[in-house]
């Protein structure tokens, strides 16, 4: 399964070392949807590179698409393509007997109350202990489909690729059109 994964990159990282492709960043973690970094680590990334784009420059809507929104800490926002060896391993929350089964309601799952969603996280890693992760929809478009993969999958990811992403990369374009985030009267 292919998925994408849009972070802030420092190309002489190896891949699972911290700022690379497949690093759990567990340190910084609390706040995301899945988080529960006692428990264990999370790595977000999406079935579509527009919806990893998407996740990285949603809080810069209303603003201007400027050079400076693909950087964090001081690194280039990436996009790498990640193979995941055996996808059958998610819990689907977009599957209706999967959230019948978790007693999980659509809305409980789609919100961004993580005092909600941090829990279920939880009691699914436990009550699912071969899960590579979770599948859920983004809260930005419900078609596009995003991945909580679990630190135990790590040995079944493989980075196909990586790029830094630039102003006029068609995944940040594409992402920017979504957002409504023009770009710079001197960059057009």
């Amino acid at each position: 399964m292919k998925l994408y994964r849009c972070f802030a990159w420092n190309e002489r990282a190896k891949a699972a070392d911290p700022d690379g492709p497949l690093w759990f960043p567990t340190t910084l973690q609390g706040e995301g949807r899945h988080d529960n970094p006692d428990l264990f680590g999370c790595l977000y990334v999406s079935e579509r590179h527009v919806s990893a784009v998407v996740e990285q420059l949603a809080r810069f809507r209303g603003g201007r698409l400027i050079p400076s929104l693909l950087r964090r800490g001081g690194l280039p926002l990436a996009l790498a393509t990640i193979d995941l060896a055996d996808p059958g391993r998610l819990v689907d929350l977009d599957d209706p007997v999967v959230l019948h089964r978790a007693r999980l309601r659509p809305s409980r799952v789609a919100t961004r109350q993580r005092s909600g969603t941090q829990p279920q996280a939880h009691a699914l890693h436990d009550q699912h202990a071969g899960s590579a992760g979770l599948r859920w929809w983004s809260t930005f478009e419900a078609l596009w489909m995003n991945v909580t993969l679990f630190d135990r999958a790590a040995s079944q990811l493989r980075v196909t690729s990586v790029r830094v992403l630039g102003i006029d990369d068609p995944a940040v374009a594409e992402a920017a059109e979504f957002l409504g985030l023009p770009k710079e009267a001197g960059d057009l």
